[in-house]
């Protein structure tokens, strides 16, 4: 069986600074770490520093956190008033934003003090978005489907900014540009200022290797836990290219019927997907298929 992993595959810059920053915090702080939402999407990581002594917080949790807890915020950030409760709770927090969401809080906090209604293209569910929101000075809009972009009623007279998410696909963030500015053609209400494409370089890159190996192969694995936005988009892109695409967390989930009538595998996975994983995937994939 041949197999090719993607090499942008795992960790990527800003997860794997926010993961070396707490096992790095852990023992200066004993019994008093916490996360604030999951470090990131991954089942395995979080239940390894939970055997730790790391727990996860909510921010319901915050006021409640006991005498001299270290929160710790995470590479998806927090919207401002977050920052505000941690003050206001005396809690002390390490912040380990990924540097390019952090861009976004500044362009949006900047654009939306200046009077523009702020455009975010992303999941308004997923924690990255819910963060972006919060550093917008006024109301905002969430577009993540084509639908959404079609319904989308600019408020009269504002200058428009668009912005998204740094895991958002990049040929549905360019398919869902494209619709605002034939809205701004049709009716000359939709005055779009800045098209901002705040996607991670290595997201693009890798939805774009991910998509050519997937039309090379068989087979292809997707790996990643069940939550990591970035990995579903990874599954999707693959999908397209090649059939049987299947989205697996560990190599427990490899089934000998994936791989029928297959002689050449492929192997992404997200940025929350630890090399040691894809490694025990691809190890498995050799020796028992």
């Amino acid at each position: 069986m041949e197999v090719k992993v993607a090499k942008t595959a795992g960790f990527c810059f800003g997860v794997q600074r926010a993961v070396d920053k707490v096992y790095e915090l852990i023992g200066s702080h004993p019994d008093k770490l916490f996360t604030l939402g999951p470090i990131i999407h991954n089942e395995e990581v979080v239940n390894d520093l939970e055997k730790k002594g790391v727990r996860v917080a909510s921010e319901e949790d915050l006021k409640t956190l006991p005498e001299g807890s270290t929160v710790v915020i995470r590479s998806h950030g927090v919207g401002k008033e977050v920052y505000d409760r941690l003050e206001e709770y005396g809690l002390s927090y390490v912040d380990v934003t990924c540097p390019f969401v952090l861009k976004i809080h500044r362009i949006v906090e900047k654009e939306s003090r200046a009077g523009s209604h702020v455009v975010i293209i992303g999941d308004p569910d997923h924690p990255e978005v819910v963060g972006i929101c919060g550093w917008c000075m006024g109301p905002c809009t969430v577009i993540k489907t084509e639908q959404d972009a079609l319904d989308f009623v600019p408020p009269p007279g504002k200058n428009i900014c668009i912005v998204s998410q740094t895991t958002f696909n990049y040929n549905k963030f360019k398919d869902l540009v494209e619709i605002l500015r034939k809205k701004r053609y049709d009716n000359t209400v939709l005055n779009i200022l800045n098209i901002l494409n705040t996607i991670c370089n290595a997201t693009e890159e890798r939805q774009r290797e991910a998509k050519s190996i997937a039309g090379e192969v068989d087979t292809m694995l997707v790996v990643g836990g069940r939550h990591s936005s970035n990995t579903q988009k990874l599954f999707e892109i693959c999908k397209k290219e090649c059939e049987n695409t299947y989205y697996i967390q560990t190599p427990v989930d490899l089934d000998s019927e994936m791989f029928q009538c297959s002689s050449y595998v492929g192997i992404t996975a997200g940025a929350s997907t630890p090399k040691k994983i894809i490694e025990e995937v691809q190890e498995h994939v050799r020796i028992k298929f």
